[in-house]
């Protein structure tokens, strides 16, 4: 199997992290790379760089406006007296229907979820190597790939259309998506991540051409809190394109896999010709979110159930954090496509 991945993604290293009003060191760290780079060199699998396929691809899914500001709020920020040393909204509207400030500190509360998205100098570098990372992953599959995999970090599916939100600033698993529905092909987005898919649902909820399907630990006490709940099935044309399958915490192998039998016979019924895997690997049993339970064995039974669906698959890397077990963890799931 391919891997996507380029080293412009290591530069984005954020330092701020908030986590019920104490401020940690943040998990979403360069060094979650080396990990996963060395689990596909285990595997064999070549290692490409992808081309830069320009900013459309990017604007497909994010609004100008949103992607104006997260090129250039670090400059602006840094222009502030006194100003943190990296972007950290203090002030949020009660709707992004409220009215659009000129002012720097007004858009980063506009722009930006939460503060587990701090924006560096780098950010926009790494985020836009990620997302082209993506890209490309999907155009292999376009040309015959069976399966892809896009190395992405930071990863994206916190990531609305015009928000950055847990640890996300682009939506890569969104932008592979619509590249794949540009060219064709009747797309389902399954995610697999400890954490409910909020941006990737909120960008394609009133839209009917694209499935997207969440398989996460239940948000009534965990993050993201406000979204990911079974009750919300989409809007519009989107009606019935969205499926949520929130589990309880501490749910183990087989509790995810009933989960992800759901989710597959939602897809096939759907009749999904090309399928986007949001990959986290942040549902491990020793991940430090500590929120589910899946073993390492039961990565590999997730990446055999997806494989033996037979789609042609654009694999994306979201969650995931360090632990011993992390490459091991991709590898499991990875292998299955060989």
């Amino acid at each position: 199997m391919i891997t996507v991945f380029d080293d412009a993604q290591r530069a984005h290293d954020p330092q701020f992290f908030l986590s019920s009003g104490a401020q940690f060191p943040c998990p979403e760290k360069p060094a979650r790379v080396d990990a996963l780079l060395a689990a596909v060199r285990a595997l064999g699998c070549p290692i490409v760089q992808a081309p830069d396929a320009g900013i459309d691809p990017i604007r497909a899914v994010h609004p100008q406006r949103y992607l104006t500001f997260l090129q250039g709020i670090y400059a602006r920020w840094s222009r502030i007296e006194g100003a943190s040393t990296e972007v950290i909204p203090n002030i949020h509207p009660a709707n992004r229907t409220d009215g659009y400030p000129k002012s720097a500190v007004g858009q980063a509360g506009f722009h930006m979820t939460d503060t587990s998205c701090p924006i560096s100098a780098q950010t926009w570098g790494a985020a836009y190597a990620s997302a082209q990372t993506a890209i490309h992953a999907a155009d292999l599959v376009l040309a015959g790939q069976r399966a892809v995999y896009g190395l992405c970090r930071p990863p994206g599916h916190h990531a609305f259309a015009e928000l950055a939100g847990g640890f996300c600033y682009l939506n890569n698993s969104g932008i592979a998506a619509q590249r794949l529905t540009d060219a064709g092909r009747r797309v389902a987005i399954l995610d697999v991540d400890l954490h409910h898919g909020n941006g990737t649902q909120g960008m394609f909820y009133d839209r009917g051409d694209v499935l997207t399907v969440s398989i996460h630990a239940d948000p009534e006490r965990f993050y993201p809190f406000f979204w990911g709940y079974a009750d919300e099935v989409g809007t519009g044309d989107g009606l019935g394109a969205n499926l949520n399958l929130p589990l309880p915490r501490g749910t183990g192998d087989d509790g995810f896999m009933a989960a992800l039998a759901t989710a597959m016979d939602a897809i096939t019924a759907w009749g999904a010709d090309s399928l986007v895997l949001a990959l986290g690997l942040d549902a491990y049993e020793g991940d430090p979110f500590a929120g589910l339970g899946v073993t390492t064995a039961g990565f590999a039974r997730i990446g055999q159930a997806v494989a033996d669906m037979g789609l042609p698959t654009v694999i994306i890397q979201e969650g995931g954090y360090l632990c011993p077990e992390l490459g091991e963890n991709l590898k499991a799931v990875l292998g299955r496509f060989a």
